[in-house]
C-alpha cells in the first residue's frame, strides 16, 4: 500500500461553529470510508469532539506520529479563513489533501493561504481519493488540482460516480457520539445522525446551491434502494435521523418501500426528512411514513410573494402553497419551514409578510436566509448584469435600498413577527413533545444542561422590553415637545404619561 496511516480531518472546533450541533462531518466520512482497503489505518477526527487538538501544535504532535496522509474537509464558507490559518501550521513535509464544497470553490486561493497543501480534490472526492491513495499519478487524476514545480495544475473534472458506486459511512470510524450540544455542553440524551437516500434534484429553483456542485455539475435524481437505506438506519446508532436528501419525497414508492421496511423490521426510531409542498398530494404516503417514525418535514416555501415565486423558479404559488398546508395539518408532524429575504425587487413588507404567511399555513418554526447566489446558479448571471446590485465574496446578494445592515434588521422583524406570536412558543414545545421529538422531561433537562442558553434568551427578551419601552418613551418626548405650545395640551397628554 502507498500509505499506511491516513487521518481525516474535520477542521471546525466546537467554539467556530455557532448555535445547537447535532451532525456529524457525513462528507468527510464518506471519504474515510472510501480509503477502506486502500490504507492500513485510518483515523478520523472531529474537532468538535477533540478538544486537545484544538492548538495545531498538538495535532502537528499527533501527525508526526506515524500519519503518512491527511484528508481535510473544507466544506462551510463560516469561518473559511480560521480554518485555512489552522490547516497551514499543519507539518508540511506529507501529502496534505483538501476537499470539500467550498475548497472546490475555492482551490487557488486555498494554494495561497496554505503552501502546505499538496492538493485539492474538486467536486465528488471518493474516487479521487481512492486513486491518490494507491499511488495513481496526479497528472492522471482527474477532479485534482495539484502544484507542480511551483505552477498550479488543474486536471479535468471528474464525471459524477454511479449512486450504486458510492458506498455509505462506515460508522465504526467514529470517535464520537453525536448528541444535540451548544457551546460544547451535551442538552438531551439523544443520538443523532444523517444519511442520504438518494442525490440530485429533479427541480430547478433559480437560487439553488444544493442542486449544482461548485464545478457546476448538476447530478440528476437518483435513488438508493430501499433495502441500502434501511440497512443503513439499522447499523446507526442514532435515535433521531435527518434524511440529507434534497427532496427525500421525490418518489412516493420508494418513501413507502422505505416505510414498509422499518416497520416489517421493526426499527424504532425518528425521522426528519426534506420535502416540497407536492408531498400533500400523498395523504396515504404520509400516514405511512408517521407509522414508520417520520416526525418532522421540512419545506423550503422561500417567500409570501408570487412574484418572488415565480422570479426564484420554484414551481407553486401561495394559493397552492395554503391548499397543500390544508392537507397537511391533518397530519401530526412538526413542520419547519426555509424562507429567503431579500430576493431582487422585494420590499421590506413582502418580506416582512413571512411572518404571517409561516403562521396562517401552521408552520412550527422557520429559517430565514439571506438570498444567496452561489457560483453557478442561474440567477446570479441576472444580478450581474443589475445595475446597483452586487453580491459579496460569500455569494450574499444587496441592492442599493437593502445593504447588510437593513437585510438583518427586516430578519429580526420577521423572526420576532412569528416567534413573539401569542401561543407560538407553546404550540411548538407542544408539537415536539407529541411527534415524540423531545419529551417534557427532555426539555426540562435541556433548560437545566444550558443555563447559558436560558441566560441568553431572557436577556434577549429582555434586551426587547428596554427597547420598546425607550421608543415609547422617545414617542411621547416627541409628541410632548409638538405638542406643549398648543391649548389645552397639560390636559390632553398628562394623563396618558400617567398610565
Amino acid at each position: 500500500m502507498q500509505y499506511r496511516h491516513v487521518l481525516c480531518l474535520y477542521p471546525y472546533p466546537q467554539d467556530q461553529e455557532p448555535g445547537i450541533n447535532l451532525w456529524p462531518p457525513t462528507g468527510l466520512e464518506y471519504i474515510a470510508t472510501a480509503l477502506k482497503g486502500h490504507v492500513e489505518r485510518i483515523s478520523l477526527v472531529d474537532l468538535r469532539h477533540e478538544r486537545k487538538f484544538h492548538a495545531p501544535r498538538r495535532m502537528a504532535e499527533f501527525i508526526r506520529s506515524g500519519v503518512d496522509l491527511l484528508c481535510v474537509s473544507i466544506y462551510w464558507k463560516a469561518r473559511y479563513a480560521q480554518v485555512c490559518e489552522y490547516i497551514r501550521q499543519l507539518p508540511s513535509d506529507r501529502p496534505i489533501i483538501v476537499g470539500g464544497r467550498e475548497a472546490s470553490d475555492r482551490v487557488d486561493d486555498i494554494f495561497g493561504r496554505c503552501p502546505n497543501v499538496s492538493a485539492v480534490v474538486r467536486g465528488e472526492g471518493e474516487q479521487t481519493i481512492q486513486e491518490i491513495a494507491d499511488g495513481r499519478p496526479w497528472d492522471q487524476i482527474l477532479g485534482l488540482s495539484y502544484r507542480r514545480n511551483g505552477v498550479l495544475v488543474h486536471n479535468p473534472n471528474r464525471p459524477l460516480q454511479p449512486i450504486e458506486a458510492i458506498v455509505p459511512p462506515d460508522r465504526t470510524l467514529r470517535r464520537s457520539q453525536y448528541f444535540p450540544t451548544l457551546r460544547g455542553v451535551q442538552l438531551l440524551p439523544m443520538e443523532f445522525d444523517t444519511i442520504l437516500a438518494s442525490r440530485g434534484c429533479p427541480y430547478k429553483c433559480a437560487f439553488c446551491t444544493f442542486s449544482l456542485n461548485s464545478l457546476g455539475q448538476k447530478r440528476d435524481y437518483v435513488a438508493r434502494s430501499p433495502e441500502s437505506v434501511v440497512d443503513e438506519i439499522a447499523a446507526s446508532p442514532a435515535e433521531m435521523i435527518l434524511f440529507a436528501d434534497d427532496n427525500f419525497f421525490v418518489r412516493p414508492d420508494h418513501v413507502e418501500r422505505i416505510c414498509d421496511l422499518l416497520i416489517e423490521r421493526g426499527i424504532q426510531k425518528r425521522y426528519s426528512a426534506n420535502a416540497r409542498i407536492e408531498v400533500a398530494r400523498y395523504p396515504h404516503m404520509l400516514a405511512k411514513a408517521y407509522r414508520a417514525g417520520f416526525r418532522m418535514i421540512l419545506f423550503g416555501l422561500e417567500s409570501a410573494s408570487d412574484k418572488t415565486l415565480e422570479q426564484l423558479h420554484k414551481g407553486f404559488t401561495i394559493k397552492q402553497m395554503r391548499e397543500a398546508f390544508a392537507v397537511l395539518r391533518g397530519f401530526p408532524f412538526f413542520y419547519h419551514g426555509y424562507f429567503i429575504y431579500g430576493s431582487l425587487g422585494e420590499t421590506e413588507e413582502e418580506m416582512v409578510a413571512i411572518a404571517d404567511l409561516a403562521r396562517d399555513l401552521g408552520v412550527h418554526t422557520i429559517t430565514l436566509n439571506r438570498l444567496r447566489v452561489d457560483k453557478f446558479t442561474p440567477l446570479r448571471k441576472q444580478i450581474e448584469g443589475m445595475p446597483g446590485y452586487r453580491i459579496s465574496p460569500n455569494g450574499y446578494v444587496y441592492s442599493p435600498e437593502f445593504d447588510r445592515q437593513r437585510l438583518l434588521r427586516i430578519r429580526d422583524r420577521i423572526r420576532n413577527r412569528f416567534i413573539y406570536r401569542p401561543g407560538q412558543l407553546a404550540r411548538m414545545l407542544t408539537a415536539l413533545h407529541d411527534c415524540e421529538i423531545v419529551t417534557y422531561p427532555q426539555m426540562a433537562f435541556f433548560g437545566l444542561r444550558s443555563p447559558l442558553f436560558l441566560y441568553d434568551y431572557a436577556a434577549h427578551l429582555g434586551h426587547k422590553v428596554l427597547k420598546r419601552l425607550r421608543h415609547r418613551s422617545k414617542g411621547r418626548e416627541t409628541q410632548a415637545n409638538v405638542a406643549g405650545n398648543q391649548p389645552g395640551y397639560e390636559s390632553r397628554v398628562l394623563p396618558e404619561l400617567s398610565s
